[in-house]
């Protein structure tokens, strides 16, 4: 059997990064991710997908070093630029970490005195949609998907 596949059909776009789990792992992460942002075009395209990613990658690295860290162990960046209906995409970012059982709070109002604890209202309001996910044998992804019009994701995945 012989299958066909059309050389105009976008196909989604992945990277998959591990990561020492100290601060060093997570600029690291940032770096990374806003090169292959900008590889994929996002960064030239439209500017307020890719400083909100970038934003929502820095919060969630921070996250997995501060409260998923497990000495000695990595975690992991995964994006993907996912092609959706009528030309339009989708950002997926993951962090996984090694710590399952320390899943986020939903974003609560902190005090204007407060050092921390903003991270997850900053996630809510930048991306799309977000949420946790339980990550065999022990650990957890959290995940966020910010939504490419059909304007900006033309240029990534066509």
């Amino acid at each position: 059997m012989k299958s066909e596949i059309a050389l105009d059909t976008p196909v989604p776009r992945s990277l998959v990064a591990l990561l020492p789990a100290t601060p060093k792992g997570a600029a690291l992460c940032r770096r990374t991710a806003c090169r292959q942002l900008a590889d994929w075009g996002l960064e030239s395209a439209a500017a307020e997908p890719f400083h909100s990613a970038r934003l929502v990658v820095a919060e969630l690295a921070a996250n997995a070093i501060t409260h998923g860290r497990v000495p000695g162990r990595m975690f992991e960046l995964g994006l993907a630029l996912i092609p959706t209906t009528a030309g339009d995409a989708l950002l997926r970012i993951e962090v996984s970490d090694c710590r399952g059982d320390r899943h986020p709070a939903p974003p609560a109002i902190t005090s204007a005195n407060s050092q921390s604890g903003r991270g997850l209202m900053l996630i809510d309001a930048l991306a799309d949609r977000w949420g946790t996910v339980p990550r065999p044998p022990g650990g957890k992804t959290v995940w966020a998907e910010i939504d490419l019009p059909a304007v900006t994701s033309a240029v990534h995945v066509a």
